[in-house]
């Protein structure tokens, strides 16, 4: 799973920047999925025999996520703004990301 990846780097990145006092150790990071078959395994402890072959990386992010360490929210495939960094876009999408990542076109 591609959120359990991003769950280990957002978790780092919040111990950085606690450690740069910039934000409590206590902050659930928001991670943004638009899987929801991926969010209701994350959120139903419930063992199914169809989710068995699920390895380590599963158990990861169900247990960060019940310790509150990440809060898990569905976002719908075409409003990922990491799309932007992964594929083609077409232009009106893209600029709609780079507003919504905060970013600008005008170079100084």
């Amino acid at each position: 799973m591609a959120a359990s990846d991003a769950s280990k780097e957002a978790i780092w990145l919040r111990g950085l920047l606690h450690e740069f006092g910039r934000l409590n150790s206590s902050y659930s990071v928001p991670l943004m999925i638009d899987n929801q078959s991926a969010i209701a395994l994350v959120k139903n402890a419930e063992f199914h025999s169809r989710t068995k072959h699920i390895a380590i990386r599963y158990h990861f992010i169900r247990e960060i996520h019940d310790r509150g360490d990440i809060l898990v929210e569905y976002c719908p495939t075409g409003d990922q703004v990491a799309d932007i960094m992964t594929k083609a876009l077409a232009r009106e999408k893209h600029e709609r990301f780079v507003d919504g990542m905060g970013l600008s076109y005008h170079v100084r």
